[in-house]
């Protein structure tokens, strides 16, 4: 059952002093909104036998408006390295499901970088994947729609999801700041490819 989180600038009363997390990380009382709401999602394919099934074994964990709940978030639910195999985060744009279906995806594609299953590392670069969506940190920001953190048994596999894929130069940018934010080498592929939708041949390039 999913949580929705309020944002909450104003303090109990009138009078009193702001208290942010940076001050007192539990008696804080005030909380500092974030441009968009997000939705954290998960799903354990050990369940999954077709795409209806699929879809419902997807879960929602929580949407979240504001620093403080983003970190409660994250603080408070297993590693990405640490789910099972097979299984992925989601973290979307509130409003959109992390599925190539929903009408923000549907003509857009995603950004995948393969990572050696170095379990420090990957939730490093995940962690740094979140930072960057929710802090808004892409020149292209609108553009993005979520990302998906793949635990698989050779590798683990972070994806950035675009509701776009016939912007090249804007999609190049968000490539190459991916690559910067998650600090991999010049080796790594980092390839972008539009969704499998079934319409069309996908195009492929990397960055």
């Amino acid at each position: 059952m999913s949580t929705q989180a309020a944002p909450s600038l104003a303090t109990e009363s009138p009078n009193s002093p702001m208290v942010t997390v940076f001050n007192d990380p539990e008696e804080f009382n005030v909380k500092h909104p974030l441009q968009e709401g997000w939705t954290l999602w998960f799903d354990n394919p050990s369940k999954r036998t077709t795409s209806n099934t699929w879809s419902q074994n997807l879960r929602e964990i929580i949407t979240f408006h504001t620093v403080e709940d983003f970190w409660g978030a994250v603080n408070n639910i297993a590693r990405p390295t640490e789910i099972p195999t097979g299984a992925n985060y989601h973290l979307f744009k509130e409003g959109v499901k992390p599925m190539w279906e929903d009408p923000a995806n549907g003509r857009g594609g995603k950004w995948v970088i393969q990572l050696p299953r170095k379990p420090s590392d990957a939730n490093q670069q995940w962690l740094n994947t979140l930072l960057a969506l929710v802090g808004e940190t892409f020149e292209h920001e609108e553009a993005i729609c979520g990302a998906v953190f793949s635990c698989r048994r050779s590798h683990f596999r972070i994806s950035l999801w675009t509701r776009i894929s016939d912007d090249r130069p804007v999609l190049e940018s968000i490539g190459r700041q991916l690559r910067t934010f998650l600090s991999v080498s010049s080796n790594v592929k980092v390839e972008f490819s539009e969704h499998e939708t079934g319409l069309s041949a996908r195009q492929r390039f990397s960055v």
